[in-house]
């Protein structure tokens, strides 16, 4: 899309040691802080990105949404899973290591946003309130352009049924069954569904669960394990 970046991570390529390697850009997983920051700024120029200019969230399994007009300045990152920004060549970044990485762009009005939905931000609504928060900034649906990076399948993110039900009663599209006959959700299904329901049309999904995929982090294929990354931005 014109105007509009999107871009996801593996782990390969960056400096961390096992069980963090290579390329974690978590910062609170138990990594070396020397590492993450190198693996950060590797990944803003591979995207020839200037890693002072990529804005992170503090992610808390919420619907929180803040606006960005600049890379925080203080230490204290709000916290937040979902990041809205009308600035050009402002890159919001989302960590995810089996969550879904969602990134949102109308470059027709200049507004950009990445969210993190897990399994609780997808029943909290955190896709809903950053579209929201978009459209709050002049964007309009049916111009958004929406990507989702790779993510557990519902082929593989077993729950007890009780659980499966609380989601579904909220998102019946992500009600789902594991490859080996279980109740599952599939978190990047109600994502979808989400966004259908908001009327956004022009909808992307990478086919790749990190839970099967070796070349990406997974938390319930490993536990300590890194994190990978979605950048959205407008030129």
């Amino acid at each position: 899309m014109s105007g509009a970046h999107f871009a996801f991570t593996d782990r390969w390529g960056g400096v961390s040691a096992a069980p963090f390697g290579q390329l974690n850009l978590g910062g609170a997983v138990g990594d070396d802080p020397a590492a993450v920051r190198a693996n950060r700024e590797l990944a803003a120029r591979s995207l020839e990105l200037d890693p002072a200019r990529v804005v992170w969230m503090n992610q808390v399994h919420g619907r929180e949404v803040v606006v960005a007009e600049e890379p925080w300045n203080s230490p204290e990152i709000p916290a937040a899973d979902a990041v809205v920004t009308t600035r050009a060549g402002l890159a919001l970044a989302v960590l995810t290591a089996d969550c879904v990485p969602v990134l949102l762009a109308d470059p027709v009005a200049g507004v950009a946003a990445a969210a993190h939905a897990g399994r609780p931000g997808l029943v909290a609504g955190v896709v809903p309130a950053a579209v929201e928060a978009m459209v709050g900034l002049g964007a309009d649906p049916a111009r958004i352009t929406a990507r989702t990076g790779p993510a557990v399948c519902g082929r593989c993110y077993e729950v007890p049924a009780a659980m499966r039900d609380d989601v579904a009663a909220v998102v019946p599209e992500a009600a789902a069954e594991t490859s080996w006959g279980t109740p599952s959700v599939d978190v990047v299904g109600g994502v979808h569904a989400q966004l259908a329901a908001l009327g956004v049309v022009d909808r992307h999904r990478s086919e790749v669960c990190t839970r099967e995929s070796e070349d990406h982090y997974s938390y319930r294929r490993d536990r300590t394990t890194g994190r990978l990354a979605g950048y959205v931005w407008l030129a």
